[in-house]
């Protein structure tokens, strides 16, 4: 098990080299005549890694260096050795899954980033790569019930469901049940036994189709879902700090982490922060605007560009 968070976006190679070959055209040029280098920026399948990496490639590109983007690759298993074989330069990451990817399926990662990040790198370092500092902008795991459940037993925390899970259903994808974060957590940090647990997927349609018919009453969702609130879902507070430390952290290829590169990117990490995150995600999958335009627009507002 490599970590929840964004694993279920697996593709096979063979769609993603014909993605590959689409997003290879795209490119920034700096802001200046001459330009200090070029890195390539590399991303997820998902609509968010798009974002960040656009966050991250327009800075860069700003500051003076020109940058490609190869961005929708697919899974890790893809974006890990495009990075390690030098396709790509860095892609932004979370820390708690890229160590359970590095390591496989351990179970090193922790709620700290700091620690998490510090593992990870053990891990990256032999593949010539490395984290920079995390952000505090998390996108993990998290776990929602409906809005009616939590007004009727008055829920806010995880630990508010200790007397009430043999009375609720809970829902996730076939990984939770043996993946240290999901239900192992559930059980082990907050003595929870629900009255039934379903496998269903991993924050996906038939997860909200069961939410909307009453199927589960609890499930596992992702923390930065800009749809939540439209489908009536309430996230329950991780007061015991049970889940791993997903937080955006920029991985890179050593060979391209100077201190320049490093400082700007760093910066970035700093100022972002997660409702940073459930907004752009929002302007993204809600509003159907152009990853590349919502990073702009974000970068903008934040004085990144003068």
């Amino acid at each position: 098990m490599n970590g929840i968070r964004r694993t279920v976006w697996s593709a096979a190679a063979v769609a993603a080299i014909a993605l590959v070959a689409v997003a290879c055209g795209a490119s920034s040029s700096p802001s200046g005549t001459t330009s200090k280098g070029t890195i390539t920026v590399g991303g997820f399948n998902f609509p968010e890694s798009d974002i960040l990496a656009q966050v991250y490639g327009q800075t860069l590109a700003h500051d003076g260096y020109t940058v490609n983007y190869k961005l929708e690759l697919g899974a890790r298993s893809i974006v890990v050795p495009a990075l390690q074989s030098g396709q790509i330069d860095l892609y932004p990451g979370y820390a708690a899954s890229e160590l359970e990817y590095l390591n496989h399926g351990k179970g090193e990662a922790t709620a700290d980033p700091a620690e998490t990040t510090s593992k990870l790198n053990t891990y990256l370092s032999a593949i010539g790569a490395e984290a920079l500092t995390p952000s505090a902008a998390f996108d993990g795991n998290a776990y929602a019930v409906t809005k009616a459940t939590a007004d009727q037993y008055n829920l806010k925390t995880l630990s508010d469901l200790t007397g009430v899970a043999d009375k609720l259903v809970f829902g996730a994808g076939p990984e939770c049940k043996t993946y240290k974060f999901c239900l192992p957590g559930l059980t082990s940090v907050y003595g929870l036994h629900f009255k039934n647990t379903l496998v269903l997927d991993t924050d996906g349609p038939a997860t909200r189709a069961a939410f909307k018919n009453g199927t589960i009453q609890v499930g596992l969702v992702f923390s930065t879902d800009a749809d939540l609130q439209q489908l009536g879902l309430v996230v329950l507070q991780d007061d015991k700090h049970m889940i791993a430390a997903d937080n955006v952290v920029p991985v890179i290829r050593t060979k391209a982490a100077t201190n320049d590169v490093t400082g700007i990117l760093n910066k970035i990490s700093a100022g972002l922060s997660t409702n940073d995150l459930f907004t752009m995600n929002g302007e993204v999958s809600l509003q159907h605007m152009d990853a590349d335009a919502v990073a702009k627009s974000y970068l903008q507002a934040h004085n990144y560009f003068s």
